[in-house]
């Protein structure tokens, strides 16, 4: 039986991102079937220009996507929308449809009470112009972030609940 393979990115550029921190703690919460790998590498994709030819980074950014059978993205909320290098990054994807028919999970978190909903919504709105596959349990909001991880993993039971049923519902979504 062939695994599965989930590739997470995160939005944010950060070593010590909360957002990098709640993708390595769903991808140990995945069954022994799952492989699960986040991208590196987000920062050196250039700014996206139509007619442009995919660099190095493109390349691999793109490549990464169409080997994943699903993509759960992270992103932290940046002026009430999503940081520009994790847009710009999903640009170079318009015109390839690397995304189409993708299942995917969307993760907002922030350390304040709203979670990053601006920029979850953003996100759903691009990821829906990007034809990716998705349902009303595909998204999660994780408000006040930091209170939640504690020495590089989520602790908080609640939030690794909501972890679980993304997983779950990512597995379905992969399935169907």
């Amino acid at each position: 039986m062939k695994r599965i393979h989930i590739l997470g990115i995160s939005g944010s550029l950060r070593a010590d991102s909360t957002n990098t921190v709640i993708l390595k703690t769903l991808g140990s919460l995945l069954p022994s079937d799952f492989t699960f790998e986040i991208f590196e590498g987000l920062d050196e994709i250039p700014h996206f220009s139509p007619g442009l030819f995919d660099t190095e980074a493109v390349t691999r950014f793109k490549t990464a996507i169409q080997q994943a059978d699903a993509v759960v993205i992270c992103t932290p909320e940046y002026a009430f929308g999503v940081p520009g290098t994790l847009k710009n990054a999903l640009d170079w994807t318009v015109g390839t449809g690397d995304l189409s028919d993708k299942p995917v999970s969307v993760i907002s978190a922030s350390p304040l009470n709203s979670g990053g909903n601006n920029a979850l919504a953003s996100l759903l709105l691009t990821l829906t112009a990007l034809g990716t596959r998705k349902n009303e349990a595909s998204a999660l909001s994780i408000p006040n972030v930091k209170g939640k991880i504690a020495d590089g993993v989520v602790t908080d039971a609640h939030t690794l609940g909501e972890l679980r049923a993304q997983c779950a519902n990512l597995l379905n979504l992969v399935k169907s």
